[in-house]
């Protein structure tokens, strides 16, 4: 009697950790799989479809591949990554739902796209609302600060942007990304074809090198709390301390360059004099007055400083000097 009442409690047992026991009611998995089932296969209690992205790949195939969704490269993606648990696809995700919403109604109606969170611009849906499945899981500190950037204030969606139905996203690839940014900034397109600009359209640089498409507190979203501390990630040499300041340099950079692109040397807002003349009068000074009299022809009979010289001919350290006699920046 003991063995056999040792046996049954070891069957018991065995049951016991096999067998699942009733789901709760807060069970969000039984919640989509509820019982009644509609004519498209999904649920009726949550409108999620029972069999996921089974019934969405019915119609979302091969055969309808656009340059925005690829169904191969869609299981190339972290959305698609069945290893990891926070992908949509990981395990206990809702797959294609997760972004998209119950998609019990658009099965069942095919292409009507108001039942679902299609993420496109002819979204019936407010773009806040569009939006909220990507803020849902990126909440990481590059996107602290979505809400107080232009992008948001100007009702920009993530998928305006952003390709999520393809193995690389071009915004998030360094030869591309620029080419997505200009498709709204087309005056900054303009200032990187001219002849003293930033890499940008070799693919050295990226727009993002400087800005914070995600929202930032700083003026134009720099990645930077300053333009000068933006700059000094690139040019270090210019951020000092030195022994003799040159005033506008310690304020801001953008008082002298134009930061995107200029048809003058070393990307400067004028030329020179004319740029230095801005602060520097000709008073107390062993000089002329660059102006258009000293031109030929001007009436001053030509100046040979204005023709052929310039302040940084003299004044080579226009950043700044550190030798004990670098007072005027000669040297």
């Amino acid at each position: 009697m003991r063995a056999g009442s040792a046996l049954a409690a070891a069957l018991l047992l065995i049951t016991a950790v096999l067998l699942p026991g009733p789901a709760s009611a807060d069970d969000p998995q039984q919640d989509a799989a509820a019982t009644v089932e509609n004519p498209s296969g999904a649920t009726a209690a949550s409108g999620y479809t029972k069999k996921g992205a089974d019934t969405c790949l019915k119609c979302h195939d091969d055969e309808s591949d656009t340059l925005t969704f690829n169904l191969a490269g869609l299981f190339k993606t972290a959305h698609a990554r069945r290893t990891d648990e926070r992908s949509p696809f990981g395990s206990g995700g809702l797959q294609c739902e997760a972004c998209h919403g119950p998609g019990a109604k658009h099965a069942a109606k095919g292409e009507a796209l108001e039942t679902i969170n299609s993420l496109k611009a002819n979204s019936k849906l407010p773009v806040a609302q569009r939006n909220e499945p990507c803020l849902t899981c990126h909440q990481d500190q590059p996107r602290m600060a979505w809400h107080v950037g232009a992008h948001d204030r100007d009702q920009v969606a993530c998928a305006d942007c952003h390709q999520l139905h393809v193995q690389r996203d071009p915004v998030l690839a360094k030869p591309t990304e620029s080419e997505v940014c200009f498709r709204c900034h087309r005056e900054q397109r303009g200032e990187f074809q001219q002849a003293s600009s930033h890499p940008v359209r070799f693919g050295s640089m990226t727009c993002s090198d400087c800005h914070n498409a995600h929202g930032s507190v700083s003026e134009a979203m720099l990645i930077k709390p300053t333009v000068n501390q933006t700059c000094y990630t690139c040019h270090a040499e210019k951020r000092g301390p030195l022994l003799w300041e040159h005033a506008p340099v310690a304020e801001d950079c953008s008082l002298c360059h134009s930061s995107h692109g200029s048809a003058r040397t070393a990307m400067l807002n004028k030329s020179p004099p004319l740029l230095c003349q801005q602060c520097h009068s000709q008073a107390g000074h062993p000089s002329v007055a660059y102006t258009a009299a000293g031109l030929p022809g001007g009436g001053g009979g030509g100046s040979i400083f204005l023709l052929a010289g310039g302040c940084t001919n003299c004044h080579t350290q226009v950043h700044g000097s550190n030798h004990p006699a670098g007072a005027k920046l000669l040297r």
